[in-house]
């Protein structure tokens, strides 16, 4: 979605605008891996299986907040019956519980600062004229 923004400030999404998701920005996730194997073991009930999750977003929230940086940005949706099923498959929300309390797990990523980090990596060094 953010790379299509940028490039065509546009995005069709597969999805319905409503159905909730749970995400995690991908530096969350390498950080909770690392967070995990530097654990105290002793304090750690569950070994290593832990559900681990930042936010829980809609297509439609998503859009809104890459329009924030991008106030031009469209977004159109194509509900793809297929991939609908399996997104209302999935839990609208993990329970992450047992990280938070067994290692202190915490995200550092929500939907706004994931997005604005983003768009800045997406756009890469700025050229001076």
């Amino acid at each position: 979605t953010h790379r299509a923004a940028l490039r065509y400030g546009r995005y069709t999404c597969y999805l319905r605008p409503d159905t909730r998701l749970d995400m995690m920005y991908m530096p969350d996730a390498i950080r909770a891996m690392i967070e995990l194997m530097q654990a105290d073991p002793t304090r750690l009930l569950h070994r290593n299986a832990f559900n681990v999750t930042a936010m829980s977003v809609t297509p439609a929230e998503i859009a809104a907040q890459i329009r924030v940086h991008l106030p031009h940005f469209e977004i159109d949706y194509d509900v793809d019956p297929v991939r609908q099923a399996i997104a209302d498959s999935w839990p609208a929300r993990l329970d992450d519980g047992a990280a938070r309390a067994e290692w202190n797990w915490c995200p550092r990523h929500d939907l706004a600062s994931m997005t604005g980090d983003m768009l800045e990596k997406l756009r890469g060094p700025m050229k001076t004229a």
